[in-house]
């Protein structure tokens, strides 16, 4: 089968993730030419991405599509934009016009809820967002409050402050670009209505239980209800993992099955955690992220075509670059030592097994990957993720095993796999800390401003990571090799890595 896909943005995550899970396969993929795409806050091109689209998508049997990148030329752009209501309504039609002429085209997309972050930074949010992100973020969620009548005394005088130093124009710009992106998401249920669009996942980035998104959520879920979309709309948090989930529910529906995923977790309470950028319980969300990959959650091992490892907090959700000294939650309200014993028992009675590291957010739980190589199992899974926030993970972890019940042990997955130990546990659990602890700053940059894609930090982060894989993750079952390192967003946050499997 033909897939033509449009990622979310030029991140390895978006558009490397999703492809990579379909190579190894029976299956085609085509994506845009990566200059089409844009860079960070300069925008893809919009026509240009609309007349590829069209061309491929004449002979594609399915397709996964990001719905941001077509309106605003992705992600960060779609917080950034002065587009009106006429023209992504004229975009979104051509959509329409596409299923006309494709009626038997499987149609898969996701479109982001705008997100507020909580934090006075500009480097993702328009220029002013440094100075007032954090005002901005604390006037929508105690404007929520209130209207909920539970905003404590001392919310109602912080709100007070706000309102008399947060400019008018400032929040005029953001509140009316909100408007605008929420009206879109309501345009593109009525893609979901008519038929032209099969499934729509409205994945919730960096969510809260109160504020400016979580009352655009709410008139999103409404709509929904109005238009009885509940099973082919969903909202969940979550945001860059998507592609890799809807390219593994494309697959399952072309295969006609729907996978059982039993979930074994390492706490009794991991369930009930709410993890770090999330609004609701880990478990809430792990059943969406499952079923959102065309797969559903069995009620036994043994009936289970794939068994989930949720290595998940014990109480608070701690960042990843904090573990040297966690919690006494994360030592006393957990157990990784049974987690990991059934997980290498189960392997060894032939059942698929698959690791969600989530104990912490932006990166591995290295005890955990400890225990894994120690029990010869990093190389025998059927997939692993542990980068970035809970549902990234999970959407990762999940969708690459759901492939590997259908393909095995391939070269691709192996490869695949080890990118995640070698950026999730290598990179983002140790080099990038070790990077924003003053190494940068020594270098002469900073956290958000290196030397280029492929300049000295890049070639230092390589050198790094590759000792960190030999003394973590290398051994006797497999060794991860790099072969390319860049920095895509000339920042520490990601990295940009190619890597090979092999065995000695």
């Amino acid at each position: 089968m033909q897939i033509t896909f449009i990622p979310l943005d030029e991140r390895p995550c978006n558009y490397e993730f999703p492809y990579m899970l379909v190579q190894g396969t029976e299956h085609k993929i085509d994506r845009p030419p990566l200059p089409m795409m844009g860079q960070k806050k300069t925008p893809g091109d919009w026509e240009q991405l609309w007349t590829w689209l069209e061309e491929k998508i004449e002979t594609a049997d399915g397709a996964v599509i990001a719905l941001d990148t077509l309106l605003y030329g992705g992600i960060i752009p779609s917080r950034l934009h002065y587009f009106s209501e006429t023209v992504l309504l004229e975009r979104l039609n051509r959509l329409r016009k596409i299923k006309e002429k494709r009626p038997e085209l499987k149609l898969l997309a996701f479109q982001l809820i705008m997100r507020c972050p909580q934090y006075s930074i500009s480097d993702e949010e328009p220029d002013y967002y440094a100075d007032w992100g954090r005002e901005i973020f604390r006037k929508g969620y105690i404007d929520h409050r209130k209207e909920l009548n539970i905003a404590t005394p001392e919310e109602l005088e912080e709100l007070s402050d706000i309102n008399s130093r947060l400019p008018n124009d400032v929040l005029n710009d953001y509140l009316g670009r909100r408007k605008i992106n929420m009206e879109a998401n309501k345009a593109v249920l009525e893609l979901v209505k008519d038929g032209t669009i099969e499934f729509l996942i409205f994945p919730q980035d960096d969510s809260a239980p109160y504020g400016y998104t979580a009352k655009d959520q709410q008139v999103a879920r409404q709509r929904i209800g109005e238009l009885d979309l509940e099973l082919k709309a969903y909202m969940y948090p979550g945001a860059d993992e998507v592609g890799c989930t809807l390219m593994a529910r494309l697959i399952n529906e072309w295969k006609g099955v729907q996978p059982l995923v039993y979930p074994r977790l390492s706490s009794i309470q991991g369930a009930f955690v709410t993890p770090v950028y999330e609004d609701r319980f880990f478990y809430e969300t792990l059943k969406y992220q499952i079923t959102a990959a065309g797969a559903l959650i069995a009620s036994s091992a043994a009936e289970a075509d794939l068994i989930l490892l949720a290595s998940t907090p014990g109480e608070t959700m701690m960042e990843a670059v904090s573990q040297e000294h966690p919690f006494f939650s994360y030592d006393v309200y957990r157990n990784l030592m049974e987690l990991v014993e059934y997980g290498s028992y189960l392997l060894k009675q032939g059942k698929a097994v698959a690791v969600a590291d989530v104990g912490y957010a932006n990166g591995a739980d290295l005890k955990l990957v400890k225990m894994l190589r120690q029990k010869g199992m990093l190389f025998q899974l059927a997939g692993y993720a542990a980068w970035n926030t809970s549902s990234n993970s999970l959407g990762t972890v999940i969708s690459q095993a759901l492939l590997y019940t259908h393909y095995g042990r391939t070269q691709e997955h192996l490869d695949f796999l080890s990118l995640r130990y070698a950026e999730d546990a290598g990179y983002c659990a140790v080099v990038r800390k070790e990077l924003n602890a003053g190494l940068v700053d020594q270098m002469g940059y900073n956290k958000f401003l290196l030397d280029g894609p492929r300049g000295e930090v890049a070639s230092y982060v390589r050198t790094r990571l590759a000792e960190v894989l030999e003394e973590k993750i290398n051994g006797s079952d497999g060794k991860v090799t790099i072969t390319d390192c860049y920095m895509p967003w000339n920042r520490t946050f990601e990295v940009g890595l190619k890597v090979k499997y092999t065995r000695d």
